[in-house]
């Protein structure tokens, strides 16, 4: 009689990240965190835009920057906004397998997106000698995409130890508010990032 009552006792609710008060609070909680740094981000874009043309002697950012390479990376990180949609949709049907699965190809699309933005900088400071202090448009370029890149970097490793806890746990009403809470902050980033290529890349080349 005691098996019936344990499967029951595993079974979750259709979306487990808000079947407890704790969980809806916690999803509320980081809303409202993310309000915060969407308002540090617009200071961010602010001081760009302001200081956009400011190159003094080195170069202008239509001559700067590989919009081949930087769309490469805005299409990865699109497609990782993509695979933790699928992540949560898992989550949902119960699937503790395939949510790690696409957990697990989320990260690998942030690393890969986080590689190509280390090689542009990696470029720009070695081979064209563009560093922070070069102007107070590089200044402000590299604050701006260097810190939406420790953002992803931080995005990485807090839903690699998601799935960790996953296979530890297990996919509990605990465990689900912390999956969902971290694909929004994912989402977020994606978000960012897209406002990031259109402003600074996009605009850099043709205004």
């Amino acid at each position: 009689m005691t098996t019936p009552h344990a499967h029951q006792a595993t079974v979750l609710p259709h979306e487990p990240e808000k079947a407890t008060l704790e969980g809806r609070n916690k999803i509320l909680a980081f809303w409202l965190f993310l309000g915060g740094e969407a308002v540090l981000f617009g200071t961010l874009f602010a001081t760009f835009l302001t200081l956009r043309n400011q190159v003094a002697d080195g170069p202008s950012a239509a001559e700067l920057f590989s919009l081949p390479m930087t769309a490469a990376a805005t299409f990865i990180l699109l497609v990782s906004s993509l695979t933790s949609v699928f992540a949560i949709q898992a989550m949902h049907r119960g699937d503790k397998k395939k949510l790690a699965t696409w957990l697990a190809v989320t990260v690998l699309l942030g690393l890969a997106f986080l590689i190509l933005e280390i090689y542009e900088f990696y470029e720009y400071v070695h081979h064209k000698e563009y560093g922070m202090t070069t102007s107070a448009f590089s200044s402000a370029f590299y604050t701006l995409v260097g810190f939406h890149g420790a953002h992803v970097l931080f995005g990485i490793l807090w839903i690699s130890l998601l799935i960790g806890q996953l296979f530890k746990k297990g996919l509990t009403v605990v465990t689900a508010p912390k999956v969902y809470v971290s694909a929004i902050y994912w989402h977020f980033i994606d978000v960012v990032w897209v406002f990031i290529f259109t402003v600074v890349y996009l605009l850099g080349k043709v205004v």
